[in-house]
């Protein structure tokens, strides 16, 4: 199957990305640049975590608002819903990461992209 995508900036994208999970205090947010690295499916992936299943879920929505909103651009594809320990929203471009926080650690997906230039965003107070 290939994936039909509007031809949007995937920095833009990136940056409303972490601004939607930034609006819902998300924690610890994390942005791989995977545009160097051979083989890599996406532009960036952009993982952050949430202190509950409440706050994983809040996250995911501001996100998917706020690219609705700022970019007209909706995922093409979301995961892990159900549970709210980790959702992916698919922009084909960018992939959102949103974890509860002790998941995050188990999958430790910084380590597993290693080789991304890798931008950690303060969290806000």
């Amino acid at each position: 199957m290939i994936k039909v995508h509007k031809n949007i900036d995937s920095q833009l994208l990136c940056d409303t990305i972490v601004s939607g999970m930034q609006e819902n205090k998300a924690k610890r947010i994390t942005v791989l640049d995977l545009r160097k690295i051979s083989g890599a499916v996406t532009d960036f992936f952009v993982i952050c975590s949430g202190d509950s299943n409440t706050q994983v879920e809040g996250i995911a929505e501001s996100v998917r608002r706020s690219t609705s909103k700022i970019l007209k651009e909706k995922p093409w594809h979301v995961e892990g819903k159900g549970n709210s320990e980790w959702v992916l929203l698919d922009y084909v471009n960018v992939v959102a990461h949103v974890f509860y926080r002790d998941i995050r650690n188990y999958y430790d997906l910084e380590d597993l992209w290693a080789d991304a230039k890798r931008t950690d965003i303060p969290d806000e107070l």
